[in-house]
């Protein structure tokens, strides 16, 4: 078995977004205080330091224009707001107020999207850390405008960086969607692995499709926002799209295997070809490992003769088990089965040979086009006021959240004033960033920042108390913030944990460290972390359960829709390949969205844990689904099955487009019948098979049998 040595692991990491996230930011950060300390003038510095930091918060992976407009408008308002609070910061009731206004309306900003809530947190950023700072209204003009050009400082640096190397951040991107996907073979797998744990499997590989399924969804955004590869006028840009588009159809293939792994263990264990399967699929997923170190690197990866050699003894060894069954030992449609299986892996190999390919080509004028129409894939975001008065109601959960973050921050704000605690800010800071829309999210991130809290200032006394040497300080503190910022996307109690020491080193180089503000830091975050988790239960609660009834009307839509595109490549001459495409990221979408929120309903309270079996069950029935379809897609354009007329299947077709119909409803009404729908049988004699065997008319027999379970299901489920 290969192992994935650690330095391959660093380098992955070294190469990826994360870390040229952290550089970016770390840099932008610190330099304006580097250099003006140069000169004596520090306070300036951190001031400039300060604004970058702010600015820094809207600029997460997305198109450079997106990016660029974010970061333009929190220019704008963290000048503004640092204008308004240190006007209003001298009374206690009117930073109260402007303190309440301000969150409920940034905090509003989650109706358009992670990007605009992130500018709301900006400017409650720069509003929390300056509440304390009082001071004369001259010295508050000069302030913002260092705020201001601080955040116009790394504006422009992050444009630069990005001009600098346009197709960088699609090239980390799409590397990291593959590994996602290289994750996703390993884990699948596992279902040949002797006494395998088919639950635990099942469950982590529904976590991992929501990963891929994000991780693809940012590469889809930059890709088909990025000028330069939109209009195919750099073999990069291309070779960048056709890379994309061919691993999403490699793991709709993926998708697409789905068999009865206990009969097949039952069957095969004692023959021991099950674990030739794991291992070829485990070579496989280590090729898309290298394609995707190839990206980042840009280096032409080779294909390991290893997983040739693997595929070629799959294939005798199947062969050999077959002529060897003259006494029946194994059962005819095992072995089909298995055949069926490294017939897939065949197909997913000569995808993954395909891609390799590409390399050779990636800086040739003469490498094709991809064929896809990028304006149909693009979803827009209007940020109209309209959106925001509609919200504005009790039914909304951002307005719920909204209304909760503003109530906290006001509790906070008192409670901080009558501490007086040195830099009571901090648990406005901790309110801030651990308040989410949900109960779970806020528990998850509440968790995450008290384990990061507390070891790191154990860690950062550690180092001030014995390291006295300013210049090792100073390489700490360059490692603790490039590892913060690296980090926050990536694992956010790591990212916690070297923020901590960052900070007290840094009041440390100021002349305010001790054990004591290493201390206060923990209460606060305590104080803080305890008020943001008692508010998200008792507070305007937002549960996942409200949310099931949407959810899983959209994943049953789009699996209709995704049947309906299959089934035209049998019933019609005409087929759109971009409709096709676009109803299998719709089931990708709602897949990802029910699996992610199903996830979240278990770390919330027992009592609104709502038809938690019955919902399992119609996670598990929806990926089977769009799993059986994936195949049925794939067996009329991987294979040559040869019929006289597909027009007997249309019966089987139309039933079960009204099982789903009728389930939809079920769901919309709360029906609590169940009406005789019959299962539509296959007349054999009603179609002229030449060739194939009878693998299609099975698989649409399939499909129709697992609608009618989601179907009996829908009646169950009261939402």
């Amino acid at each position: 078995m290969q192992i994935r040595q650690p330095i391959r692991n660093i380098q992955d990491f070294l190469l990826s977004t994360y870390f040229a996230d952290g550089l970016r930011i770390t840099i932008g950060v610190l330099l304006p205080s580097l250099i003006l300390a140069q000169f004596g003038m520090l306070k300036y510095g951190m001031t400039l330091s300060l604004g970058a930091l702010c600015v820094s918060v809207v600029d997460s992976p997305g198109p450079m224009v997106h990016r660029r407009n974010a970061m333009l408008v929190t220019t704008a308002l963290i000048f503004t707001f640092s204008i308004l609070t240190g006007l209003t910061n001298r009374s206690h009731y009117f930073i109260g107020f402007l303190l309440a206004i301000s969150s409920f309306v940034f905090s509003m900003f989650y109706i358009y999207g992670i990007r605009a809530a992130s500018v709301g947190t900006a400017v409650l950023l720069i509003m929390v850390l300056s509440i304390d700072d009082i001071r004369p209204w001259q010295e508050v003009l000069l302030y913002a405008v260092m705020v201001l050009a601080g955040s116009l400082w790394y504006t422009g640096l992050s444009y630069f960086v990005y001009r600098l190397r346009p197709f960088r951040l699609v090239q980390q991107s799409l590397s990291d969607s593959i590994l996602e996907v290289a994750e996703f073979l390993r884990e699948k797998a596992k279902f040949y692995h002797h006494n395998n744990n088919y639950d635990k499997t099942y469950s982590d590989l529904l976590q991992l499709q929501v990963s891929v399924h994000e991780k693809q969804d940012a590469v889809r955004d930059l890709l088909f926002r990025t000028r330069e590869i939109v209009r195919d006028s750099t073999p990069e840009g291309r070779f960048l799209l056709l890379v994309f588009v061919d691993m999403v159809d490699l793991f709709e293939q993926v998708m697409s295997t789905y068999y009865n792994y206990q009969q097949l263990h039952d069957q095969f264990d004692k023959a021991g070809i099950l674990s030739d399967y794991e291992m070829a699929i485990k070579r496989i997923s280590y090729a898309l490992d290298d394609i995707a170190f190839g990206l980042k690197s840009g280096r032409t990866p080779v294909i390991s003769k290893r997983l040739l050699i693997e595929i070629e003894r799959l294939k005798i060894k199947i062969n050999d088990l077959e002529k060897n069954n003259l006494n029946q030992e194994y059962n005819t449609l095992g072995i089909i089965a298995l055949k069926n299986i490294e017939v897939n892996i065949e197909n997913i190999l000569a995808r993954v040979k395909t891609i390799f390919s590409y390399f050779k080509m990636r800086n040739s004028k003469d490498i094709r086009q991809a064929d896809v129409d990028t304006e149909k894939f693009i979803t827009r975001q209007k940020f109209d006021f309209k959106l925001f008065t509609e919200n504005l109601t009790y039914s909304s959960s951002t307005f719920r959240h909204s209304l909760r973050v503003t109530v906290v921050m006001l509790l906070g704000f008192v409670v901080s004033q009558l501490l007086k605690f040195s830099h009571s800010y901090w648990i406005l800071l901790t309110i801030l960033v651990i308040s989410k829309p949900g109960f779970s999210l806020t528990k998850e991130r509440n968790y995450q920042r008290l384990i990061g809290t507390t070891i790191g200032a154990f860690i950062g006394m550690g180092v001030v108390s014995y390291i006295h040497d300013k210049n090792t300080l100073f390489v700490i503190l360059l490692i603790c913030m490039i590892g913060c910022y690296s980090f926050q996307r990536k694992n956010y109690v790591v990212s916690v944990l070297f923020m901590t020491p960052y900070i007290l080193i840094l009041f440390d180089f100021l002349g305010m460290g001790s054990i004591a503000l290493a201390r206060e830091r923990i209460y606060d975050t305590f104080i803080g972390s305890g008020i943001a988790l008692l508010a998200s239960y008792s507070l305007f609660p937002t549960w996942e359960y409200e949310k099931l009834k949407e959810a899983m009307l959209n994943i049953l839509k789009a699996n209709k829709a995704y049947y309906e595109q299959v089934t035209k490549l049998y019933f019609e001459k005409n087929y759109n390949r971009t409709e096709y495409k676009l109803a299998r990221k719709e089931v990708y979408v709602s897949t990802a969205n029910l699996a992610s929120l199903f996830q979240r309903m278990f770390s919330e309270p027992k009592s609104k844990q709502l038809f938690i079996k019955e919902v399992h069950q119609f996670t598990a029935l929806s990926h089977l689904l769009s799993s059986y379809v994936a195949t049925l897609s794939l067996y009329n354009k991987e294979h040559e099955f040869i019929f006289e007329s597909f027009d007997a299947l249309k019966p089987i077709a139309n039933n079960t487009n009204y099982l789903l119909d009728t389930a939809i409803e079920n769901l919309e009404k709360g029906t609590s019948t169940i009406d005789n729908v019959p299962l539509i049988r296959l007349n054999d004699t009603s179609l002229a098979i030449k060739k194939g065997e009878d693998l299609i008319p099975e698989q649409f027999d399939l499909i129709q049998k697992v609608a009618y379970d989601i179907y009996k299901l829908s009646v169950k489920i009261k939402l």
